[in-house]
């Protein structure tokens, strides 16, 4: 063979320079080659204020990179050492230097937030410590905190008016007030000017608006009745008369299984009970719709006074001006549901 005929320190020579080039074309395709693997779950997570080092510990131990030798090399000598919290979509076939870029420049994947109807600052606290590095924690102290709120024009019992149900896009790193400013930024381009200015002629402000929404939300899933639930509301506050909205005995009570309310449910101490207090209740019990908050500032001039749900079960609703016509429709909505329970037992 050609190799066996050159002299020995040629033949080592030789050797080496054909390990060097294997060696090189190693580390070019360690480096530049398809060696990442997508983690399971297809995301990886840096932390505020997590280095480097553990960065890439926790990129070789969940599988993604092979070793950390290179992925080293490539951080110090492209000066790529300082890595930047988020939450990364990392795909099979990507090299290190896109990995390490990726990590460094924060090219990361936003947060699909949705939010529906949720029910209390818990239920809001908790859907973001499952979706955001804030914790559950963290996010009800900032939402109890009124020194907090106040630069948004909220309280502990208004902030969640700033909540409008819809799907939002944001950073996973970020912190309360920032999370808190998005909703507010959403809040204030539902409120248009023709918005406010129906909210002026009901006499209430986009708060109370939204807190009369949700205790229409609670009450129905009929969208034409919705618009009569709200005006026998605003009948009732105009006479100076309360609500007796029975949802808000549910919120007061956080017992949001209840299915009936008894007269000892009714003596229940809460602000938020509409049979004790007079008025709307000090913040909303539910995140309403935008359909139900527009259900409210279209809400028809009607005499109603009364409602209550039809005995066929159908979830549509009795409307009465006058409370013997309201007694009529209770009691026959009673009898039904008597009779449901019976045959049920």
């Amino acid at each position: 063979m050609f190799f066996n005929r050159l002299p020995q320190m040629k033949r080592v020579l030789l050797f080496l320079f054909l390990v060097a080039i294997i060696a090189s074309l190693y580390a070019a395709w360690q480096v530049f080659g398809p060696v990442v693997k997508s983690p399971e779950g297809k995301y990886f997570f840096i932390r505020t204020g997590e280095r480097m080092q553990s960065v890439q510990q926790r990129l070789q131990s969940e599988k993604i990179i092979p070793n950390t030798f290179f992925l080293r090399q490539v951080s110090k000598y492209g000066k790529f050492e300082t890595p930047r919290p988020g939450k990364y979509l990392i795909e099979s076939g990507m090299s290190l230097v896109d990995l390490v870029r990726k990590l460094t420049r924060g090219d990361q994947e936003p947060v699909r937030f949705v939010i529906n109807k949720l029910r209390t600052k818990e239920n809001f606290a908790g859907r973001i410590g499952r979706q955001f590095e804030c914790d559950s924690t963290s996010a009800i102290n900032f939402l109890y905190n009124n020194d907090s709120l106040k630069r948004f024009g909220v309280d502990s019992h208004t902030v969640m008016t700033l909540v409008m149900p819809n799907t939002y896009y944001m950073r996973w790193n970020g912190n309360m007030a920032g999370i808190v400013a998005r909703m507010k930024d959403e809040h204030d381009r539902f409120w248009n000017t023709e918005r406010l200015e129906k909210a002026k002629r009901l006499n209430l402000d986009p708060q109370e608006v939204y807190t009369m929404a949700s205790i229409v939300e609670e009450e129905t899933n009929k969208l034409t009745d919705k618009p009569l639930i709200a005006s026998v509301y605003l009948n009732r506050i105009k006479r100076g008369m309360p609500l007796q909205a029975d949802p808000t005995v549910k919120y007061a009570m956080r017992d949001f299984g209840l299915k009936r309310i008894y007269y000892r449910h009714l003596e229940y101490p809460s602000a938020y009970n509409t049979y004790r207090v007079k008025g709307l209740p000090p913040g909303p019990i539910c995140t309403p719709s935008s359909q139900t908050i527009d259900a409210v500032l279209d809400a028809p001039e009607t005499r109603y006074i009364f409602f209550v749900a039809r005995p066929d079960f159908s979830g549509y609703s009795n409307f009465a001006e006058r409370y013997d016509q309201h007694q009529k429709f209770a009691r026959a909505y009673q009898k039904a549901l008597d009779s449901l329970q019976k045959s049920k037992s």
